[in-house]
């Protein structure tokens, strides 16, 4: 559901090339027709708060409802600064969750998991501009606010805000799990050197007479 996932997926291998445009079209669809639903959800709530004004900024905007915007202090600079941190967290801990040879989440509880995680991002890091850390999700629903009526001022306020987080999450993406792979997945022993580990552990603690059936055990 996120395309900075999914084309850090296919940077490192986890996820063929050609898969990408099918993933990418797939998220860009469901995120637009996820505001639109929420739009006519919410059709007459929106418009009683805003008095059919639809905007981007000021009292009563309502155009981040559907897509993020920068707070007043926040600079573009520092902005995509947040995203690709905020990012290059969630793809680290996603690349932790899921390593088989370190202590993954337990099958079955992923779901769960990776949601959390993304809660916590959201809390202690979503302020600045609401935490995007997904380009797919923000890009896909500021499209259909511009036609549904805020118009073009969706991709001018925040002095052009609209492409940092479209740009950002993939580049924090690819570090994050850069990072994790460089400074643990790099350092998990090999299947040959835990066997032989494993071999030489039982041998030691083994009967002599076991020896020559764990070790052929073990070696299959």
């Amino acid at each position: 559901m996120n395309g900075a996932v999914s084309f850090t997926m296919c940077t490192f291998g986890r996820l063929a090339w050609r898969m990408l445009p099918v993933y990418i079209f797939a998220q860009l669809l469901g995120s637009f027709l996820a505001a639109g639903t929420i739009y006519a959800v919410y059709y007459d709530a929106i418009h009683d708060y805003c008095g059919g004004n639809l905007t981007v900024t000021g009292v009563n905007a309502t155009a981040g409802i559907f897509a993020t915007y920068p707070a007043p202090y926040l600079s573009l600079l520092a902005g995509f600064i947040d995203q690709v941190f905020g990012t290059a967290m969630l793809l680290l801990c996603l690349m932790a969750l899921s390593d088989q040879k370190n202590k993954p989440a337990r099958a079955g509880s992923e779901p769960v998991v990776v949601g959390l995680l993304v809660l916590l991002i959201g809390i202690s890091l979503g302020s600045n501009s609401g935490y995007a850390i997904n380009p797919t999700r923000d890009i896909a629903p500021r499209v259909f606010t511009a036609i549904a009526g805020w118009g073009s001022e969706v991709f001018r306020s925040g002095n052009g805000w609209w492409w940092v987080p479209l740009v950002a999450p993939p580049i924090g993406g690819v570090l994050g799990a850069g990072l994790y792979k460089a400074l643990v997945e790099l350092h998990h022993p090999h299947i040959s050197e835990r066997d032989g580990g494993l071999v030489e552990e039982l041998e030691e603690t083994a009967p002599l007479e076991k020896q020559k059936d764990i070790c052929a055990n073990v070696c299959v």
